[in-house]
């Protein structure tokens, strides 16, 4: 039984998919004007535990992820300029270079995490034709308006409007979205179709029945979900960023034109934090604001991206995770230990042998608590510590978990080693260290060569020495 919460009830409750068989499943892609920070990336590993989940309790998944590579501008509030046009700007290139450069970015990003890609990915510029037809549906119905700079959808016609977000109108008024556009009748009122300003030519802009300029970036997502997807859609994700203003306004405009509910459940990872050594106070990483790390910033510094995915592991996806190079260091070392282990058993035991089901359920248990990832781990370092288990058993159900937890264990493989001269320096005072029966510093540097890619295993037939 897998049980999953819902941002929409607020409880965790069992999963039922529409079909039984088939899980629909909508995720919200990346905005592909700069990289994707490893804030947004760990929303994206929350989704692959997630769909692994899925296959794993015997679902098949229909996965389609957006790519905005038009529309969304660097306001809430429907203002400012549209985020592509200001990167495309700002490097003298032209938009398709800079979204083909950064989608390219991003897929090589979930490659690093072992994160599976979806069964389809939708760019909005591929589908203005679906959210003009869309817009035209709601204008059929009396729910929108023309102002001077677009169209707008009218949130006073849709009485549901905010209760994902649990806040009601004059609640909303009061967050974010506080500057009014002229003309706008209600600050939660949004864009559909921007017009392009009078006596400039944009970047992007296509004609329209209401004139020539291009999507808001709510629509886009409505449209292609509901193409791909249809009326009705099992799950529906997103960082918890999106709660009250772009999935809230995606509600809107699917529900208003269907009259039923859309998103059976909707589910949203929590924010990583930036923590900084001895400093009280923590950040949310935007980039918006500049402050933010990339995946390739954690590969420069020595420590590989699946680390960052065993790191993120160990904070449920509802439950906010502080970042410090302190604590990643800290998860990296820890996986580097599971990879020893995992090449131990490969090497050893080579022998077919079946999993332990004691542990497996302890795990599986742990899993389909609303994917409690920590619980998860303990179970697995659990099982490696016990040694009523053989081995084998141990490698067996190693494996089986490591299909859910996706860190890639079954490819980790002993490799010939060319050691620098700084390496086997300190291999060398770390034997010598070891004779002296100083084991402190003996730990301290086996830590070192791990942040090194370096793993030291210590048999009766002396130190062998793998590769990360």
């Amino acid at each position: 039984m897998l049980n999953l919460f819902n941002t929409m009830t607020r409880t965790v409750a069992e999963f039922r998919p529409i079909d039984e068989k088939m899980v629909s499943l909508y995720t919200c892609g990346p905005t592909v004007y700069n990289y994707a920070h490893i804030g947004n990336l760990r929303t994206y590993i929350f989704e692959d535990i997630l769909k692994r989940t899925l296959f794993f309790s015997g679902y098949q998944v229909h996965h389609v992820m957006n790519v905005t590579d038009v529309g969304h501008l660097v306001s809430d509030a429907d203002t400012g300029e549209d985020k592509m046009e200001v990167s495309a700007q700002s490097q003298g290139k032209q938009i398709g270079e800079i979204a083909d450069f950064f989608f390219r970015a991003f897929q090589l990003n979930l490659a690093d995490l072992n994160i599976l890609e979806p069964d389809l990915w939708c760019k909005a510029t591929d589908h203005i034709p679906e959210q003009i037809e869309f817009i035209e549906k709601l204008e059929k119905k009396g729910l929108t308006y023309i102002i001077e700079d677009g169209v707008y959808f009218d949130t006073s016609k849709f009485p549901d409007y905010g209760h994902l977000a649990r806040k009601d109108k004059d609640g909303l008024k009061a967050g974010a979205r506080i500057d009014l556009v002229a003309g706008k009748r209600l600050t939660t009122d949004f864009a559909l179709w921007k017009f392009s300003p009078k006596g400039k030519q944009r970047l992007m802009e296509w004609d329209s029945p209401w004139g020539t300029g291009f999507p808001g970036w709510h629509i886009e997502c409505s449209a292609m979900a509901m193409k791909y997807l249809g009326a009705r859609i099992d799950i529906h994700c997103g960082g918890i960023d999106h709660i009250s203003i772009h999935h809230t306004n995606e509600i809107a405009q699917v529900e208003s034109i269907t009259g039923n509910r859309w998103v059976n459940w909707w589910m949203h990872g929590e924010f990583l934090i930036l923590g900084r050594a001895g400093a009280p106070d923590f950040e949310r990483m935007s980039k918006s604001s500049g402050n933010f790390i990339t995946l390739e910033v954690v590969k420069k510094q020595g420590i590989e991206p699946l680390a960052f995915r065993y790191f993120c592991l160990n904070a449920h996806y509802r439950s906010p995770l502080t970042f410090t190079w302190q604590a990643l260091t800290a998860a990296s070392r820890s996986f580097a230990k599971l990879k020893m282990r995992m090449l131990e058993l490969k090497e050893n035991h080579p022998e077919v042998a079946a999993a332990s089901e004691a542990y497996l359920g302890v795990f599986q248990e742990a899993v389909m608590d609303d994917l409690n990832m920590p619980r998860a781990l303990a179970a697995l370092w659990e099982m490696l510590k016990d040694t009523t288990i053989t081995p084998s058993c141990k490698l067996a159900t190693l494996t089986v978990m490591d299909s859910i937890l996706g860190l890639n264990l079954e490819m980790v493989q002993k490799q010939e080693i060319l050691l620098s001269e700084d390496i086997q320096i300190l291999i060398q005072k770390r034997e010598q260290a070891r004779k002296e029966k100083n084991y402190q510093q003996a730990d301290q540097i086996r830590n070192e060569l791990l942040l090194k890619g370096i793993i030291l295993q210590d048999t009766t037939q002396g130190t062998r020495i793998l590769l990360q």
